[in-house]
């Protein structure tokens, strides 16, 4: 941070933001951190070729060179292993599967890349001249691991044109405290309890155990990626970025389709704009359409036939909403949201369980067909030891921390002057954020499970 503010031109903060990036992915990837810069490398010639080009067809091509390499480099290391195992399963092959990790965050950024040589391909961007600040795109640390997909034409303009303001500093500090605190003070808890009743023996399972463990990894995965995108967020403000929402409450919802409005915005959208819309949308065959993207959801989220199925159990919901919407719309919006919260929590159980025949036991004993019984001596105290866990997760998603801030807010600013109420107010909060931190951190120290969800994607 200090050579960023020392750096004296957009220029010369541009090339230690590249250089720090580069170093932070290499920390963790020192030999994939070769493939993230070949990535980048590809799409940045592509986009030069297609502005060098004026025939549409030439164009076209260099287009589909940059967005078909880089969905072979994420089907070789994300998906080979998978498919060849399926290969095997069905033919009764023995064929070898190539032995390679999944680079972090690669469907990321090969997400990025993709926007960017697409809409330069359709005119909605210029084409970046510059390797370096194509690079600085791809591979700013704040989202580069685990998102939001931030879009070339969100971020063009700040590429060369970016203050760092106390104000901006000091909102970055805030939502990066906040993102900090619900990934450690209340999605580590959560899943730390939701793997040991999930993930244990199935055989001492109860329907009240696995219950528990889905509702406290349904509050897990929201609060480590809502989390995670705060943080990417807040510390892209530090540093004059503006980064586009990424979750909008999605526990508020009342139905499938307004929960995927407001859950990972960045990958809905860009599967509506580059998949769903290019396909023909609600034009023609939508519902083919919607098979497609939803197909594609599963997939994207791993390579595991629980994320196929968990993508097409969200298509045929919506689906049935689609088909249903007048009629749904008469039920009362309370009966609506449980409902949709029930679905929610089905859904997440099929992410949870990789392995099928887990799965299948695991639904069984949600519903009391397999397992210890409704429940246990340990299952009970288990729930009575995380109810403070429960309310706190159950409290921070839904819109309560938001409308009392605002009405925090708008207190300071009416009983005292301007400035006194600024003052007040940035005290406040900044007393806050030092407390979310130092909270963070004595969590961190004393807890050995901090796994974050969304790497593996």
């Amino acid at each position: 941070m200090v050579l960023y503010l020392c750096a004296s031109s957009i220029n010369a903060k541009n090339s230690v933001l590249v250089i720090m990036s580069v170093l932070f992915y290499a920390w963790g990837e020192p030999i994939y951190v070769l493939l993230m810069l070949f990535s980048a490398f590809i799409n940045y010639f592509c986009g030069l070729m297609i502005g060098a080009n004026r025939r549409k067809s030439q164009k076209k091509v260099w287009m589909l060179v940059g967005v078909v390499v880089g969905l072979l480099l994420l089907g070789f290391f994300k998906y080979s292993g998978w498919l060849i195992e399926s290969l095997n399963a069905v033919t009764g092959l023995s064929l070898a599967a190539p032995k390679v990790s999944l680079p972090i965050g690669i469907s990321f950024y090969t997400f990025q890349t993709m926007t960017y040589t697409i809409d330069v391909y359709r005119g909605e961007v210029k084409v970046q001249r510059s390797y370096r600040d194509f690079l600085l795109y791809v591979s700013l640390f704040p989202q580069l691991i685990a998102g939001p997909i931030v879009r070339y034409s969100e971020i063009e303009p700040q590429l060369t044109q970016r203050k760092t303001t106390a104000k901006g500093a000091f909102y970055g500090l805030t939502r990066f405290a906040t993102g900090l605190g619900k990934k450690v003070l209340i999605a580590d808890y959560c899943g730390s309890v939701a793997d040991k009743l999930l993930g244990g023996e199935l055989a001492s399972a109860t329907t009240l155990g696995i219950w528990l463990g889905i509702i406290l990894y349904t509050l897990q995965i929201y609060f480590d990626f809502a989390g995670y995108s705060d943080m990417a967020i807040g510390m892209g403000r530090i540093f004059g970025f503006k980064y586009s929402e990424n979750f909008d409450l999605p526990y508020t919802s009342k139905s499938i389709t307004e929960f995927w409005r407001r859950w990972h915005i960045s990958l809905s959208s860009f599967f509506r704009d580059y998949v769903y819309i290019p396909l023909g949308g609600n034009r023609r065959h939508q519902m083919l359409n919607l098979f497609v993207v939803w197909s594609l959801t599963g997939l994207w989220h791993g390579a595991s036939w629980n994320f196929v199925l968990w993508g097409l159990y969200f298509f045929v919901l919506l689906v049935i909403e689609k088909s249903n919407r007048e009629r749904l719309e008469r039920i009362p919006g309370v009966i609506r949201h449980i409902v949709t919260l029930f679905l929610i929590a089905l859904g997440w159980t099929l992410f949870y369980c990789t392995d099928l025949g887990r799965l299948g036991h695991t639904l069984g004993c949600m519903f009391g067909l397999y397992g210890a019984g409704f429940s246990s001596y340990t299952t009970k105290v288990t729930l009575v030891n995380n109810i403070p866990l429960l309310i706190l997760g159950i409290v921070a998603s839904s819109s309560l921390p938001r409308t009392v801030g605002n009405i925090f807010k708008s207190l300071c600013m009416r009983k005292n002057s301007a400035m006194t109420a600024k003052y007040t107010y940035v005290v406040a909060v900044g007393v806050l954020d030092l407390l979310l931190l130092f909270l963070c951190v004595a969590s961190l120290v004393g807890s050995s499970y901090n796994a974050f969800l969304y790497f593996r994607f």
